[in-house]
Formats: structure tokens, sequence, C-alpha cells
């Protein structure tokens, strides 16, 4: 599933394409994605004109002049960009793969500016929402802050840790405490803080909690920077694969040695809480 860093990079590239750009027509080629395409999809969105696009943890948010589109990419969502009357996805688009299968695009919209918007999404994880206004999207209140705000800082962690008996692990996986952070990265950050992701969050050190809060705002910049991780199919901003894999100390590095030179200890992989967690139980306590 695409964390913050792929989803920032998908809204940021969607500005340069779409920002200000009129939705003269839709076709919705399967309606059934995991939550229905409603029949009057098409008639809302007719002629309505995108004010400003943002993002809130995983979701991007298209603030129309009349109206808010939501778009959660889910497993395996993507947005393709085409120019009109062409076949060919345009090469400045954040997906460009030629081996896109056609038969997962789901939904086509059509702008003023020659461009296509394409959603693609082989799993149909994803969902579209449509709401009058941003004050109706509800549960996005409940989300925590986002991990590179100014929010998100040492005595609102400190507040929130003194009272949680769970693992560090699914603290920082909790969506209503801090908001967009995902299985690869946490995992990457107890690593380089050294913290195990066993470990009872309400036990943790000062020093601990500020090497977290650091730590975690340096990786995150770091892999926008680097275009994000490409697992399975996500494509960056210049179409091409994202490259922060290639920096990963212990995702999907199960029974290799550990990346510390110092370190003689071996990548180990549990399951916290359905979720696979990669961690070295000698350098990591």
């Amino acid at each position: 599933m695409p964390e913050l860093p792929e989803v920032e990079i998908v809204k940021r590239s969607l500005i340069k394409i779409a920002n200000k750009a009129k939705i003269i027509d839709i076709k919705i080629k399967n309606k059934n994605l995991r939550y229905k395409i409603p029949n009057n999809f098409r008639t809302i969105l007719l002629n309505k004109k995108i004010i400003k696009i943002t993002r809130k943890s995983k979701y991007i948010i298209f603030h129309l002049n009349k109206g808010v589109l939501l778009l959660h990419l889910g497993m395996t969502g993507k947005v393709l960009v085409v120019k009109k009357k062409s076949n060919e996805i345009f090469k400045t688009s954040f997906y460009y793969d030629l081996n896109i299968i056609p038969k997962h695009n789901h939904v086509y919209f059509f702008l003023n500016n020659n461009m296509v918007l394409i959603y693609n999404d082989v799993r149909r994880f994803g969902f579209f929402k449509l709401y009058k206004n941003i004050s109706q999207i509800t549960f996005l209140n409940k989300l925590g802050p986002e991990p590179l705000s100014e929010k998100f800082n040492y005595n609102y962690f400190k507040e929130i840790v003194k009272k949680y008996k769970k693992n560090i692990k699914n603290l920082l996986m909790d969506q209503s405490f801090v908001s967009g952070l995902g299985n690869i990265y946490v995992n990457e950050v107890l690593h380089i803080t050294k913290i195990s992701p066993l470990k009872i969050s309400n036990i943790l050190k000062d020093v601990e909690i500020k090497k977290l809060i650091s730590k975690i705002k340096i990786i995150l910049k770091v892999a926008i920077l680097k275009g994000g991780s490409s697992i399975q199919d996500f494509k960056n901003t210049s179409g091409e694969n994202g490259s922060f894999q290639q920096l990963f100390k212990v995702y999907g590095r199960e029974n290799k040695k550990c990346s510390r030179i110092s370190c003689k200890g071996k990548i180990k992989r549990i399951l916290i809480s359905n979720r696979s967690s990669f961690f070295c139980d000698l350098c990591q306590k």
C-alpha cells in the first residue's frame, strides 16, 4: 500500500497536471471499487473546476469550485496521465509503465487542458468519495497530526506515550496517533533508532522519544526526495521507479545480516497485528 511519501508524490504530480483544470467529461468502466461509485458520480463532477489538490494522511483531496472529491489508492491504485486522443501514457506522468493492463483502467477524467487522468487499480481496494464540503469528511478529524508537521513534537508524543501500554510498533501504526506512517517506514525508523518493535511504549526514555521524532521526519523527507519506495508497481513523478527501497536497512531483508557494521545480528521477521515486522533482535532493544 502506498504510504505517506508515495501519496505525497502522487499529490505533487497531480498539482502539476490537474490543478486549476476543469473536468469536461468522465467515463466509468467499472463502478465496483472498494466502495461502489454512485450513479450520479459523473453528473456531480461534470464541469467542476479543480481549485486545489491536497493530501491528508494517505488520502488525496480534490477541492472543487463546488464540492470535494476524496481519493484513496488502496493497495494497487495508480493514476495514469495521457494526452487526449492518444494511446501513449504521458511521459511526465508519475506512472509510466508500458505493461499497464487496460482492463484495470476503471475511471477516466477528461480535463480541459487536453489531459486525461485514468484511475487504474488491479485489486480495486482504492476508492472515490464525494462530499459537499471538507467539513463533511469527519473521519479526517480523527486522524493524528502529520509526522512532518510541527504538531508532531516531543510534548505531543510524550503526553500520548505515557498512557500507551502496547508496543511501539502498534503506536506508530495507529493513524489516530500520527497519520500517514505505514509498515515500511515504521520498520526502518525503529531500526535506525535501535528500538525493538516489541518495546512497550510507556517505558520509552525521553532520549528515545526525541530520536524517534527526529528520525521519522528525516526518513520521510529522504523517501520523498528519492521518489518513494517502489514496492510492486509504484512509480514516481518522472515515470521511473522510486529508489528509497535501495536504502532499506530491514524491510524485506529477513535472515540477512544487520546493516550495521558493528552488529553481528541477523534480520528477523515476525507478525505484529498481522503485519510483517523486520528487525535486528541484537541491536534493537
